[in-house]
């Protein structure tokens, strides 16, 4: 990944605190709901209830699908990033204290805390491993089509591939 796409992407991941994470239910059907995140890099967590639907979801199924954006009144202007991965909980106590703190720095408030304190929900870290960075462009062919602007595939390893609009 070349050093100014990472940088806008980490930029988009800074500025926003809320996506949309989508899960697979029993019945094969995608659930999509929206969650408040905190980020290192390209590694999001997010809260949920330890009995919750997304929860139940994802101890059958880890992948998770996820979008990041942010409303405007131009069409135009729409930017995003969707992002694939492997949602796992976090079980170290000292690894969701820090993640806590990450929370509290980012959004500016102590959300969940006593309910993580009293095991009713769980932290879940994403490491991001397929990210494509979407924007609405009068490049497209139909104004209402969304271009892919950049490609990032992270696979085994660590390795990237970038694969840019053509």
């Amino acid at each position: 990944m070349n050093e100014e796409m990472g940088q806008k992407m980490q930029k988009l991941l800074d500025e926003h605190r809320v996506m949309t994470v989508a899960t697979n239910r029993p019945d094969g059907w995608p659930q999509a709901t929206t969650v408040g995140y905190a980020n290192e890099g390209l590694t999001l967590y997010f809260m949920c209830g330890l009995n919750s639907q997304k929860a139940n979801n994802l101890a059958r199924d880890d992948r998770v699908s996820l979008t990041i954006d942010h409303d405007t009144d131009q069409l135009m202007a729409i930017t995003g990033l969707s992002m694939a991965g492997h949602a796992q909980p976090v079980t170290d106590p000292a690894d969701g204290e820090k993640i806590l703190r990450i929370v509290k720095l980012q959004q500016g408030l102590r959300p969940y805390r006593p309910r993580h304190l009293r095991g009713e929900c769980v932290i879940q870290s994403v490491r991001a491993m397929n990210v494509t960075s979407v924007a609405i462009s009068a490049r497209c062919n139909h104004p209402h089509r969304a271009c892919r602007t950049d490609h990032v595939l992270r696979g085994a390893g660590g390795k990237v591939r970038v694969w840019p609009l053509r």
